[in-house]
């Protein structure tokens, strides 16, 4: 097993949420990570999927590129499992909730499924 230097951890991830920084979480991601997003317009029937650290790179881009705060709320870990609640800002004062979790190997999320709720 390769040991990182890096590896993913709540004080890892949180930095790089709360920090805007889409390069930051897209290194924390395995090179053929699947993310499922499930949200107003992806129900869970049909989740938005993300296949692989390019697609996560442009939405982590997206993302923190938007004038908005993120806030972790709260998050437990096992090590091979890291769950989190987060709660984003826009500066009109709509909120997003979401909820999410990663599974990890080798220091790296290899699936993670996000379920977000907004104020509109």
């Amino acid at each position: 097993m390769t040991t990182l230097s890096n590896p993913v951890s709540v004080a890892v991830l949180k930095r790089a949420i709360e920090g805007r920084d889409a390069k930051g979480l897209t290194a924390l991601y395995a090179d053929d990570a699947v993310v499922r997003i499930i949200d107003h317009e992806n129900p869970p029937s049909k989740p938005r999927e993300l296949n692989g650290k390019q697609a996560i790179a442009g939405y982590y881009d997206d993302v923190c590129g938007r004038a908005m705060s993120h806030r972790i709320a709260s998050a437990v870990t096992d090590g091979e499992a890291l769950s989190f609640t987060q709660i984003c800002t826009y500066p009109d004062g709509a909120q997003v909730f979401c909820a999410a979790m990663l599974e990890i190997s080798a220091g790296k999320i290899t699936r993670q499924t996000s379920v977000q709720a907004w104020d509109t």
